[in-house]
């Protein structure tokens, strides 16, 4: 290629349409400015949550995840989120949804590094921070420097369900989201306080949930993680283990050859190559879900049934739903978690996005009968 043809400058990723970067040094940049930039490069939705709210309210003050410990000079978090599409929940196995997994992670990667570098560029320090990580000196290697969860509902984004995964109005808990953070002061978004999950009511996340992790507003890390990171950290560690002992009981070329050969090892290259199985291997409670457009639109009569409904799940359920009623101590539903899950309670969000759907789909109706007609 001539001197003529070379490109000027560097090679960027760039969102269909997007078109180049709308921030300029010296000039204001509103909160609205930024969320548009990033829905046109993008992402699906988007919020902000102020710094100040976010070290002041760390989802447990025990192990705070919070924007200060990670950099004194942060005074917002835009958070982004993409939705996982949903015919990868409608598949035989959980395949196709641990690889779209990875390639959405991607995306919003993307999304959030051109967010940072357009920032920066026009004099406010930014840098994002990663979507699925773990901090080893956090309650045991099981938290993030940031609960990406709660970022969403300070930026208004959504609620916390029965299971914790936040779930917005749009596509449920069908969704990956990560923060930005900024030394750019910008206005946040109020947090939703209507609760977004149906609640007790439903429990159709606990109803499938092959580990039986799911609490009352809360979940047990360790029995989700058996199914949810089947070739995650925790199995890799649990292996090796097995390894380890089986050297020290004596055992022949010949059987730790075939551990070798065993599709753990194989999973475990696998999670490594393309993060699928080390993480959202067990995706049972976000197809379940019937929150989101998108669960109206292609989910609902593919996982209308539960198989993995027993009458020990039902009995569990109606006693959450029992000691929600009687107002007993629920840890999830404190003074300090309600929070995160919607104080106002549930009132009706889900019927009413149905009942939207509907119309929609019916003036959809009508305009191609209409288009026939012409």
């Amino acid at each position: 290629m001539n001197q003529q043809a070379r490109p000027s400058g560097r090679t960027r990723w760039n969102g269909a349409g997007a078109g180049p970067s709308p921030f300029r040094a010296g000039a204001a940049i509103t909160a609205e400015t930024v969320k548009a930039r990033a829905k046109a490069l993008g992402a699906d939705l988007v919020g902000i949550a102020s710094a100040r709210t976010l070290n002041a309210f760390p989802p447990d003050p025990r192990w705070p995840q919070t924007p200060d410990r990670i950099s004194p000079y942060v005074k917002s978090c835009i958070v982004i989120v993409q939705h996982i599409p949903a015919g990868a929940f409608r598949c035989k196995t959980n395949i196709p949804v641990q690889y779209m997994d990875m390639l959405v992670l991607r995306k919003m990667d993307k999304v959030a590094y051109r967010i940072a570098e357009e920032l920066e560029a026009a004099g406010h320090p930014t840098f994002a921070v990663p979507a699925q990580e773990t901090e080893w000196s956090y309650k045991r290697a099981s938290y993030g420097r940031l609960s990406t969860r709660h970022l969403g509902v300070e930026a208004g984004l959504g609620t916390l369900g029965l299971e914790v995964n936040i779930l917005t109005p749009e596509y449920g808990p069908r969704l990956y989201l990560t923060g930005i953070l900024t030394e750019l002061e910008l206005e946040p978004d109020a947090p939703m306080t209507e609760q977004v999950c149906i609640g007790e009511s439903c429990s159709r996340c606990l109803h499938s949930c092959p580990g039986d992790a799911v609490l009352h507003f809360g979940i047990d890390k360790r029995a989700c993680a058996e199914h949810a990171q089947e070739f995650g950290f925790g199995q890799i560690m649990k292996f090796l283990g097995q390894v380890f002992d089986a050297q020290e009981a004596g055992a022949t070329t010949d059987e730790l050859a075939a551990m070798a050969r065993s599709r753990d090892l194989f999973g475990f290259w696998q999670g490594l190559l393309r993060v699928v199985g080390s993480f959202g291997d067990c995706p049972r409670c976000l197809a379940v879900c019937p929150v989101g457009d998108d669960y109206h639109a292609h989910l609902a009569e593919h996982q209308k049934a539960i198989p993995e409904k027993t009458p020990e799940k039902v009995t569990l359920a109606k006693a959450f739903q029992q000691a929600r009623r009687q107002g007993d101590p629920v840890a999830g539903l404190d003074d300090w978690n309600v929070r995160w899950v919607g104080p106002e309670g549930y009132k009706g969000i889900v019927a009413r996005q149905v009942q939207a759907f509907k119309q929609r789909q019916r003036e959809r109706a009508a305009a191609a009968e209409r288009d026939g007609d012409d």
